[in-house]
């Protein structure tokens, strides 16, 4: 379940959450939802023990709580090419696309799962604005776009 379904279905809940890395999306759904009793870390703020304890206080008691980065990257990338939302192993995935490897050729060269690259090809198609949709290929569109295609 995501921190937007949990505060949909129960909106007096605090939610915090945690991640190894800015998601934008979610970020942005969390904060335009919801004013009161959020929160999102990055997980290397857990380390200050006191720190994350009175966060997680804060939070509970319908605060919110950002950090740092996570607010950087929101302002930041508003006003920036959807390509440079891209993490360097992100943009190393979405070469390997625009060169026609599959889903398994691209696990094979960089030596990782293909769930891992099926989790960066979301990453990607979350972060070039590609939402689903019956009638388009994103991950056609998403190389397009790489390639500087209309």
């Amino acid at each position: 379940m995501t921190p937007l379904v949990i505060k949909r279905q129960s909106p007096r809940t605090a939610v915090l959450l945690l991640s190894q890395y800015v998601e934008e999306r979610y970020a942005a759904d969390l904060l335009s939802a919801h004013t009161s009793g959020i929160g999102y870390l990055l997980k290397q703020r857990v380390a200050n023990v006191e720190e994350f304890a009175d966060t997680v206080r804060r939070v509970a008691a319908g605060g919110t709580a950002l950090d740092p980065q996570v607010v950087s990257q929101l302002l930041v990338r508003r006003h920036s090419d959807p390509l440079d939302r891209l993490t360097p192993r992100e943009r190393e995935v979405l070469e390997l696309m625009a060169g026609g490897r599959s889903n398994a050729g691209i696990a094979n060269q960089l030596v990782v799962s293909e769930s891992a690259v099926a989790k960066h090809i979301n990453n990607i198609l979350a972060k070039l604005d590609l939402p689903k949709a019956d009638t388009d290929h994103r991950r056609v569109l998403a190389v397009l776009r790489f390639l500087g295609v209309s």
